[in-house]
Parts: structure tokens; sequence; C-alpha cells
């Protein structure tokens, strides 16, 4: 921004003006969010139902449901948090997540999609992954659906927070507004259209919103290629640090030497595909999609765009660390990269505008999905499962709009500190995800004998032990300095099973109903 010293009653003072060029990216931003809002109202009209609002009536078309599904799933740490590891540490730590990744939305597509939607429909027409639990399992005392409503609130919280803090940062970084008002408004935005459109309103957005990640992850990509010197420059740029292009080392750029990157470790990174099958952001465009036969299409699409979408980023992160040099926050390479094209004319500079609008687009399609199932989870499940059996679908959908709200709000509130780590986020709030619910699903889709109470002690030791190995195991490093879904999906696992035998097989009725779900009969 400009600064023009202005002389008042004897007082000096600073006052900003926004340049032409931030002006034209403000613009670009505000078109966007102006457009996500109207989608918000259009869908409005259609949401008159809970099972609207929440699973759009199971009426997603496949391009729908796997773009908004991934666009949900990756967020800013896409274009933010895994660039930045990248531009850090060189190619090993963010190559084995992104493979991880990238495995484990193949499987999540292959073998959970097509069995969770149709169990869905068979455990009365199940709309919530909570509802799911407790309908597949006959848990009248319904503590399977307060436990799994309980943990959604837990991680999404800070997750939604991580989405917030990359709009503050976007925001701050490229056109020097504050951090937190800019943070705020974002988190507005993102309420309004979740709250008042719902689910439909919040896939169709995601689906625009995974179209401009992609645009702009593409074009950034190129563009640092070129402003690096080519190819030549950044691999000039990546041999003066060891280890930097290794798929085995690590570079260390504290010491500017290389570590090895073992099994071990490599192991621990790819565990991040673990997550996928505990995600209730993902897990519900499967549910939500109009017909099972449909899902082979959603797979392909959704593949050719994550591995895409995570190859571009990565490779950012090694092409700005030729492009740009000596970053203080290494997860706004992207935002430097986007700042920089604007930069070389008038027609870049609109590319420009429209790559920002696409980070915005990143936080916001992951942001309104978090709070709709968080929201869920205390409306659907809480409040009417438990607490007021018989409310109306008018009461539950305005309990749910109010509980956006508030969670928003709290989200806000963690996202004020501006230094935090979009990726450390993320990260815990995924392994805890996947630890708590992942074996909980696989098992409740592909194991008969599995009980209530054994899926239940699974979801609370998977939780329970991401904290654990989280803050007391892993800090004395060694073979014990791995991410913590692996050890706790494990032990959640392991706990499904033993409890599970421990009890006595499940009812009739309810291996009656699993049979049918693994049965060739259609269920749409």
């Amino acid at each position: 921004m400009k600064e023009i010293l202005l002389s008042t009653c004897g007082r000096k003072e600073w006052k900003h003006f926004m340049t032409r060029e931030q002006l034209i990216m403000m613009a670009s931003i505000g078109v966007y969010m102006a457009a996500v809002l109207v989608i918000g109202i259009f869908y409005s009209k259609r949401s008159k139902t809970t099972s609207d609002f929440y699973l759009g009536g199971r009426k997603l078309s496949p391009l729908v449901a796997a773009m908004s599904a991934e666009a949900s799933d990756m967020s800013s740490w896409l274009l933010m948090g895994l660039p930045g590891v990248a531009y850090v540490s060189g190619l090993a730590d963010a190559g084995w997540t992104a493979i991880g990744l990238a495995v484990g939305t193949y499987f999540n597509w292959l073998i959970v999609a097509k069995r969770l939607r149709r169990y869905t429909m068979v455990a009365k027409n199940s709309i919530t992954l909570p509802d799911f639990f407790s309908n597949r399992f006959h848990d009248k005392s319904k503590i399977l659906m307060s436990v799994s409503a309980l943990v959604i609130l837990v991680f999404f919280v800070p997750y939604t927070a991580s989405g917030f803090a990359a709009c503050g940062k976007l925001f701050h970084n490229l056109l020097g507004i504050d951090y937190k008002i800019a943070m705020i408004v974002s988190a507005l935005v993102v309420v309004l259209y979740t709250a008042i459109g719902g689910f439909l309103a919040e896939s169709i957005s995601d689906l625009i919103q995974g179209i401009l990640m992609s645009f702009a992850l593409v074009i950034i990509m190129v563009f640092g290629i070129s402003s690096a010197g080519g190819i030549d420059g950044v691999i000039a740029n990546a041999e003066k640090m060891p280890g930097f292009l290794s798929m085995f080392e690590t570079f260390n750029s504290k010491t500017g030497t290389a570590s090895p990157y073992g099994f071990i470790t490599i192991i621990s990174t790819c565990a991040w595909g673990l997550g996928y099958f505990g995600m209730p952001h993902v897990l519900l465009r499967f549910m939500a999609i109009r017909k099972e036969n449909e899902l082979k299409h959603s797979r392909r699409i959704a593949m050719v765009w994550v591995v895409i979408s995570l190859i571009a980023a990565v490779f950012i992160g090694i092409i700005g660390s030729a492009a740009i040099k000596g970053l203080g926050d290494p997860e706004t390479i992207f935002i430097e990269l986007a700042k920089k094209l604007g930069g070389q004319g008038f027609i870049l500079l609109l590319f420009a505008g429209v790559i920002l609008a696409g980070v915005l687009a990143a936080t916001m399609s992951t942001s309104d999905s978090q709070l709709l199932v968080a929201s869920s989870g205390i409306s659907q499940n809480f409040f009417k499962g438990i607490l007021h059996k018989n409310a109306s679908d008018k009461l539950i959908m305005w309990i749910s709009r109010i509980t956006i709200i508030i969670i928003a709000i709290i989200s806000v509130i963690i996202a004020l500190d501006e230094n935090s780590s979009i990726f450390s986020i993320v990260s815990f709030a995924w392994a805890g995800f996947g630890a708590a619910f992942g074996p909980v699903v696989l098992f409740s889709l592909f194991w008969k004998r599995t009980t209530l109470y054994g899926a239940l002690a699974g979801m609370l030791s998977g939780g329970v032990v991401i904290f654990i190995w989280k803050f007391l195991i892993k800090p004395i490093g060694g073979i014990f300095n791995i991410y913590e879904l692996l050890p706790a999906f494990i032990v959640a696992a392991l706990m499904i099973v033993i409890v599970s035998l421990l009890n006595k097989e499940p009812s009739k009725e309810i291996q009656d109903e699993f049979d049918l779900v693994a049965s060739a009969k259609p269920i749409d």
C-alpha cells in the first residue's frame, strides 16, 4: 500500500491508500464473495427439510459430488500449508504427504463410497455420520450419537479456525488490511451463505471453488518456473540445499544440512491417507450422490483433480524457494507469487486477482463444510436426537443456523493468533477425525460382528490416543516421533475388535441389514 504522510492539527499521521493493483485484486475477490452469497440465497428456497439442509436431498450429480468432496477436503492447506512445507524443507515431507493423501483419496472412493451410500439408506435413511453410527447399531441410548457429535465439535472448531486464519493471512499479506478484521469479515461471508443455503449451496459453491483452485495452482506453478529462470533455475537453487529434492532426505533450513527421511517417517507421513476414512465432510458427499452407480464416475473426476492439485502444490513450494527468497512466513509463498504475477501487466493482474480469489475459495470450501457438519452434530444429533425427539424440521434448521454462528464465533476467537501454523492445526484435526471415526466407519461397513460397544471403544480410544501421543509421547522423540494418526488408528482398530469379540454378537435384525447392504440388491 502507498503511504501518504498527512498533517492534521500539527500532528503527523499515516493514511493508507490502495494501489491500482490492489484495488483490482480486491474487486476480483469481492465479486467472488458476492457470487457465493447469491448461491446461498438461491438454494435457501430448496432447503425446506433437514434432509435438504444437511444432505441436499441426496441429489448431487457425479461432478458436484466429486469436486465438492475434494474442494472441501483440501482447503487453504493445499494452497498455503503444503507449499509452505515444501518451501522450507524440500520434496520429502510434502511429497510423501501428497502420496499418502492421493492413495487415501482413491481407496476412500473405491471401498467406502458405495457401501456407505447403501448403508445410510438402509439405516433409517441416515443424513449425518452420527445418525449412521446410531442407526447402524440400533443404539437406543444414543450414546454413540452423543460421543460422535462431541468428537465433531472438538476437532472441527480448530479445523474451521485454521480456515479463518488463512483468510486473514491472505488479506493482510495482499492488501495490508488488519489480520483480525480481514479474518472476521471472511468468516462472516462463510457463515452467511452456509446458514442460508445449507448443503446444496455449500456443494455448488465448492464446485466453483474447486475449479478456481485448479486454475490458480496451474497458473502459479507455470509463472513460478518462469520467475525462477526456468527449470534450470529451480534445479540450480535446489542443489544448493542438501537433500532438498530427495524423497529420502529432508533439508534443515536452520543448520543448512540434510537429515535422513527414514522408513518409519515415510510410513508415518503417508498415514495422512488414513484420515479420509473418518472425514465427515468428505463422507457426506458419498451419502448425498443421487445414485450409487454414479460413484465410479465421481471417483475418476476426483482422482484427476486430486493428483494434479497435489503435484502442483508441492512443486509451487519447490519453485517458490528459487523465485522468492527469505520469506518470513513460508505459508504465504503462494500469495507472494500471485502478487508478483500481478505486477507483470494489466492482463496478468486480472489473472492474479482470480488466483487470489482461489485462495479464498480454498479456505471457504472447507470452512463451510465444517460449519455445517459441526452444527448438525448439535442440532440434528444432540438437540433432536437426545433432547427434543419430536422437534420439527423448521425448529431444527433454526437451531442449526444459530449453532453455525456460535461455532464460527469460537473459531474466530481461536484464529486471533495470526502466528498459528495452518499446517499444524489441520494436521492435528485431521488426525483426530481419522482415528476417532475412520476405524469405526470401516468396521461398521465391512465387519458384521462389530458391536455397539466395540464401535464406542474404538471411537473413544482413537480420540484419546491422539491427545496422548501428540502431547506426551511424541515429544520423547526417536521412534516415537511419528504422526499421531498412525498409532491412534491402530489402537482404535484393535479396541473395536477386542471389545466386539467380548460382547455377544449383534442381533439378527442388525445382521440382516448388514447382509442387505452387502448384497447386490439395488437400494436406490
